[in-house]
């Protein structure tokens, strides 16, 4: 298994539609293989193949939940439906999301609080799951990736505003910007966090990495 580079806003990779798995192969597994090992270095709750720039319609999840759906998964060529989000405006200490793809920032967006996923396995088995909440976050927000979307796409208003900001100010939006998870400093804090003393008042690393306000990444 190897780390990969996590591609930035602006890779071309990001901003186009994902080819289908037409096979799974040795060469799919490798690659599911090294998502997930990418996933939990860069401690996010989930990774689409774009994101480490291959275009290929697969995303892997690390995220606790109360749908009775795997923790921890992958999906080939999925499909996701949403519920359409409630009407207003998205509340920032309540629905704000991240991304490894736009990495250290985090803005407010409104989605279906219900989500239907179904694809394939690893070993080419259907799948059919029905999450809620931020796990209905996080299937929107990974199959945005397949389809060509970052979250930062779908903001509004001043966030949008806000958004392409924070773009502009990280030199971003060109192609061949890549972070590397385990080398550079964890754009979202993490290694600010002194695990010992965390652990130490009975916490997990692991856990307390995914705060809510990154959850969907």
């Amino acid at each position: 298994m190897t780390i990969r580079p996590i591609t930035i806003t602006g890779e071309p990779v990001l901003h186009r539609r994902a080819e289908s798995v037409e096979v799974i192969d040795d060469g799919i597994r490798e690659l599911v293989a090294d998502m997930f090992e990418t996933m939990d270095a860069a401690r996010g709750v989930g990774l689409a193949a774009p994101q480490v720039g291959v275009g290929l319609r697969i995303f892997t999840w690390q995220m606790d939940n109360h749908d009775g759906i795997p923790p921890r998964g992958v999906v080939i060529n999925p499909f996701v439906t949403a519920s359409k989000p409630v009407a207003g405006d998205p509340v920032p200490a309540d629905e704000s999301e991240g991304c490894l793809s736009v990495p250290g920032e985090s803005f407010p967006l409104r989605r279906g609080e219900t989500a239907t996923l179904t694809g394939l396995d690893l070993d080419g088995n259907d799948v059919s799951y029905a999450a809620t909440g931020w796990f209905a976050r996080m299937f929107q927000h990974e199959y945005d990736h397949l389809n060509g979307f970052l979250y930062v796409d779908r903001l509004q208003g001043k966030w949008a505003r806000k958004a392409k900001k924070a773009v502009k100010a990280n030199e971003w939006g060109t192609p061949g910007l890549t972070w590397m998870p385990g080398q550079d400093r964890d754009p979202f804090g993490h290694d600010d966090v002194d695990e010992d003393e965390f652990e130490a008042e009975g916490g997990h690393s692991e856990d307390h990495s995914r705060s809510e306000d990154e959850l969907a990444r």
